[in-house]
């Protein structure tokens, strides 16, 4: 009899919506440290998770570091979650802290990437098809090679240093994203010859008449760079917040989706979560995939919360 009462209990609570909720995230969860390192791609997409993790109750903050110093944060556990491993461009980065476990990765979260050297279209066209080509046209690109943020251009230091290539004496001009870029368009205005790092997703693709290099793929990889990107958070991290970690696995991005995201960032000025609040406004059918399993941080359902933060 009394077994009976407890299980009618149970369905009249079940029936009546009065059932427990989903357990609430841990405490020491609720404030999620992300970085990024100041790559447009990784702004963007670091910004989605940011009001998505805001619209489920988190306190989710982002830091601008150099690679280098985001899996020292990571490894420190200064740092939760890191969007943007780039696969096989930062292999070298990552390796230390995948060998000791430290840095753990979660899930690819982009494919369709790309990323090595790149070219005005019109030098391309005048026979620079391959970095064992720049060499040859030294005094045209004075010599120097563009890059962008120190701490992100490991990979042009080890090619300028590589004998095959001949490029002793080259310069990595090392400064910002936004800063390599605007070089490569006033370049590009004056017909002169550039040399700069390239990938996509990124606006540059549609913003300038480009062409990628072939020749980097013992650095780079295979297919002009190509490359997926996966999400990565600090040893233990996964266990630790489940709700989180849920979040995570789900959120898959795509190159059209970026192309726009960054669209906002470049072209309109806008802070990284304004970019994603658009974007995710246009485009409401990824929080269907990406907040499923998913609720806020005290246990109740995501999706409803998150809508209602972005007025949808």
């Amino acid at each position: 009899m009394r077994a009976s009462m407890l299980l009618s209990t149970a369905c009249v609570l079940l029936m009546s919506g009065l059932a427990p909720a989903h357990a609430a995230e841990p405490a020491a969860c609720a404030n999620v440290r992300l970085a990024e390192p100041g790559w447009n791609d990784l702004t963007f997409t670091t910004g989605v998770s940011t009001v998505i993790l805001t619209g489920l109750g988190y306190k989710a903050e982002s830091n601008l570091l150099g690679l280098d110093i985001i899996y020292q944060s990571l490894k420190n556990k200064d740092l939760d979650v890191f969007m943007g491993y780039w696969d096989p461009a930062m292999v070298s980065y990552y390796q230390t802290y995948k060998d000791d476990g430290s840095v753990e990765t979660v899930h690819q979260n982009l494919e369709g990437a790309k990323y090595t050297f790149a070219v005005p279209q019109y030098v391309y066209d005048a026979g620079v098809h391959d970095i064992a080509d720049l060499a040859q046209h030294a005094d045209k690109f004075g010599e120097k090679m563009y890059g962008i943020e120190p701490g992100s251009n490991q990979l042009m230091f080890d090619i300028a240093k590589d004998p095959k290539f001949k490029l002793d004496g080259w310069e990595v001009v090392e400064s910002s994203e936004q800063g390599m870029l605007s070089q490569v368009d006033k370049a590009v205005r004056r017909k002169e010859w550039i040399v700069f790092q390239g990938w996509a997703p990124h606006p540059m693709n549609n913003d300038f008449p480009i062409a990628y290099l072939t020749g980097g793929d013992a650095y780079y990889g295979p297919d002009l760079g190509a490359a997926t990107v996966h999400t990565q958070v600090r040893k233990g991290y996964l266990q630790e917040c489940p709700n989180v970690a849920k979040l995570l696995g789900n959120i898959t991005f795509d190159v059209p989706l970026e192309n726009e995201g960054m669209g906002y960032l470049i072209h309109d000025g806008m802070s990284a979560t304004e970019a994603a609040t658009k974007a995710l406004k246009a485009h409401p059918d990824y929080l269907d995939k990406w907040l499923a399993g998913v609720t806020t941080v005290d246990g109740a359902e995501g999706l409803p919360a998150v809508k209602k933060a972005l007025g949808l």
